[in-house]
């Protein structure tokens, strides 16, 4: 079977995944949603409370990582090694204004190890994109 052809399947990052949605509020409201204790703990469980600064390390629940990237109301990124997980995964998410007010969030996920990983994250992605429409 050509490894090429599997969806989701890169040539340097392993799986990866990717859900985007619109939402009809503003930049910075999408933002606050995102970084909530409500919105994190979707994915995260229990944690502790995040801070958002470069170098960072977190535990919670599920995992662990490490925060790489924040541009305020922009972008975040950050590692995950869920548990069981043998490696961390990089997690990223988007937030672009449209025009009319309203904004995308984009969530990415990649390093993951093989489509039943994908395939879960995809569920977890859809439903805190989910989560984040419910709340406008």
């Amino acid at each position: 079977m050509d490894t090429q052809n599997i969806t989701g399947k890169t040539k340097t990052a392993g799986f990866q995944i990717g859900v985007r949605r619109t939402f009809p509020i503003s930049q910075q409201e999408a933002w606050g949603l995102v970084t909530s204790k409500e919105c994190l703990s979707l994915w995260l469980g229990n944690h502790e409370e995040l801070r958002l600064q470069q170098g960072e390390g977190y535990s919670a629940e599920t995992g662990s990582g490490e925060i790489r990237v924040v541009k305020m109301q922009e972008q975040l990124r950050l590692t995950w090694k869920k548990d069981g997980w043998e490696k961390a995964s990089t997690v990223q998410f988007r937030i672009l204004p449209k025009e009319n007010g309203k904004t995308v969030i984009s969530f990415h996920q990649e390093n993951l190890a093989d489509e039943r990983a994908r395939e879960e994250m995809k569920e977890l992605w859809e439903s805190v994109a989910e989560w984040i429409g419910s709340q406008g």
